[in-house]
């Protein structure tokens, strides 16, 4: 189609554009949105690899994880309807700690949405290898092949013309996209259940080792080595999307609220299912390969031979499409073929949300002055086109199978849930600087869930071990050179407001270090020492008595009142006032 941009007459300075974003998407479409992120191509694997890590008792870790990302949805759910902006998750830093704050969490949002739509299309190729037709797309080791990154590039492109056709037309597709892709693991959890062979195994809770072999390390452990907290991601769609809402005041908290309910609930159900459904036969002596209790935790030990141990832990251990091959293994063969498909469909949908989110993301840091203001015009769709032409660009480069891509994959994954931490910071600055400010929907016990949702931030972080945060620390270093504006006002920058965010990145990286999380193959010092529960204690503890410091200065020294209040008016109230020509 064509593209019919704003003239530089349309723009104003920073990238304030005066053709507003279309306010078009309805409860169902936020909704789906955080939904679609949430239920991707992680579901395959999950189940499997959480019995890797804590056994039955894994069931505990999936509730463990979904109750601190709720707890995180929930400080969302009142900034997004406060504050009904697009882009959100990275703005909202920027109004409470100025420039510097601002620069930082702004490039940990952009970066994570970017990067998500070329990693799920590598999944969809990786799976779709599975039939003769896509085996040529990916060398042995799992690298694309020319034809394979002509496929990426296509699948990139086509994400980025439904992008392109408008947001009713990309809420319209993703709606549809998403109940296949909540269809068919809830249909898969009623037809196992009901259907398999061999019925479902109740012996298996106390099947190989044990119901919990591993105790309560083994359990938080699982949280983020099964990939848990990675599974639960992507709620905060809805507040992305917010600046295109018809009514974000009313839908932004259901929808965030509501897609980390009914993940919790669907995850929770497929690991309870895949744990019964395995014939006894297909599970080993252990769960688990290694030590649990020594330093190194249970998955790496399993990585360091190379793959799980069949002699050990049985078939299901071998299963490289786990629910697919389960569903052939307990005689429902059809299934097996929807799931394959399933598998191609369910990380292309959230690769499509995750490119509007890079764009809406850009288009937010546009308009306050961190990206050039070309990222702040539209389509005559009223799409940031630029964002979503940026997007599929750095999906591209994600593609050079250059060596270390497999470990940024990791990092880049891993170190999202940074961009989680500016959240629950800002709220706090926001009820004590703004405390008469319209709330369409307030937290109670938002004292509360507010400094324990930073908390939780810092847990994840913690979790993501040693090598991610100090690569992470590169990125950071390397973001806010590129974006950080330094003609920006004075009073916005505001070093004061800023000056727990450096002590806060260092302080993390160094308990991460010295702690039982680190990953590193020769530990040394590890606080609590190197065995039993005490290690993970600490480090839990530790952490959060750090985090909580963190959270009351920032509190103490957030940008004054009149700051906040002038930098809402000069973009907030703008982009709101689309809400007047719907009758809201």
């Amino acid at each position: 189609m064509s593209v019919d941009v704003t003239s530089d007459s349309g723009t104003s300075s920073g990238g304030k554009s005066n053709v507003e974003l279309a306010r078009d998407i309805g409860l169902i479409g936020l909704l789906w949105a955080s939904m679609g992120s949430i239920i991707g191509s992680g579901w395959l694997f999950g189940a499997q690899k959480g019995l890797f890590n804590a056994g039955p008792a894994v069931l505990i870790s999936w509730v463990i994880g979904g109750l601190c990302i709720l707890i995180l949805a929930l400080v969302h759910a009142e900034l997004g309807a406060m504050f009904p902006l697009s882009g959100g998750s990275a703005r909202f830093p920027h109004y409470a700690y100025g420039g510097i704050a601002g620069a930082g969490f702004g490039w940990f949002s952009w970066i994570q949405a970017v990067t998500v739509a070329p990693i799920e299309v590598s999944a969809a190729i990786l799976y779709a290898t599975h039939y003769s037709w896509a085996s040529g797309w990916l060398h042995p080791d799992e690298t694309l092949t020319h034809t394979g990154l002509v496929v990426a590039i296509l699948l990139m492109a086509l994400l980025a013309s439904v992008n392109y056709l408008g947001v009713k037309a990309l809420a319209n597709t993703n709606t549809v996209l998403t109940w296949w892709k909540v269809g068919v693991p809830l249909g898969t959890i009623l037809v196992v259940a009901l259907f398999a062979s061999g019925g479902m195994h109740g012996s298996n809770f106390h099947a190989a080792d044990g119901f919990n072999p591993y105790g309560v390390k083994g359990i938080l452990l699982a949280i983020p080595l099964s990939g848990i907290i990675f599974a639960y991601l992507g709620f905060e769609q809805a507040d992305q999307l917010a600046g295109e809402s018809k009514n974000p005041k009313r839908d932004i908290p259901i929808a965030v609220i509501g897609s980390i309910v009914l993940g919790l609930i669907i995850y929770i159900l497929l690991q309870l299912v895949f744990l019964l459904a395995l014939p006894a036969s297909s599970i080993g002596a252990k769960w688990c390969d290694g030590n649990p209790n020594d330093v190194a935790g249970c998955l790496p030990a399993q990585l360091a031979n190379g793959a799980a141990n069949p002699a050990v832990h049985g078939l299901y251990s071998t299963f490289s499409g786990p629910w697919a091959q389960l569903a052939a293994l307990v005689s429902l063969g059809w299934l097996a073929t929807v799931l394959y498909i399933d598998a191609v469909i369910s990380p292309l949908g959230t690769g499509l949300i995750y490119t509007a989110a890079g764009a809406r993301v850009s288009y937010g840091l546009a308009r306050n002055d961190y990206f050039h203001s070309v990222f702040g015009r539209l389509t005559s769709a009223r799409v940031p086109w630029v964002g979503v032409l940026v997007s599929f660009l750095a999906g591209i480069i994600c593609f050079l199978p250059f060596p270390s891509w497999q470990s940024l994959v990791g990092l880049i994954t891993s170190a999202s849930v940074l961009m989680y931490a500016g959240a629950p910071l800002a709220f706090g600055a926001f009820r004590k600087r703004l405390p008469d400010q319209e709330r369409p929907y307030r937290l109670p016990l938002g004292e509360v869930f507010s400094p324990a949702a930073f908390v939780v931030s810092t847990w994840i972080i913690m979790w993501s071990g040693w090598e991610t945060n100090w690569k992470l620390g590169i990125l950071v270093l390397i973001g806010c050179l590129l974006i950080f504006n330094r003609e920006m006002r004075p009073e916005v920058l505001n070093l004061k407001a800023a000056g727990w965010l450096p002590v806060y990145l260092v302080g993390v990286g160094a308990i991460t270090f010295f702690s039982t999380f680190s990953g590193r193959t020769n530990p040394g010092h590890v606080i609590g020492g190197t065995t039993g529960l005490a290690p993970v204690l600490w480090a839990q503890v530790l952490s959060a008595v750090f985090a909580l410091a963190i959270y009351y200065w920032a509190i103490a020294v957030a940008l004054p009142t009149k700051t906040i209040q002038y930098m809402i008016d000069e973009v907030v109230v703008p982009e709101e006032e689309g809400l007047e020509s719907l009758g809201h």
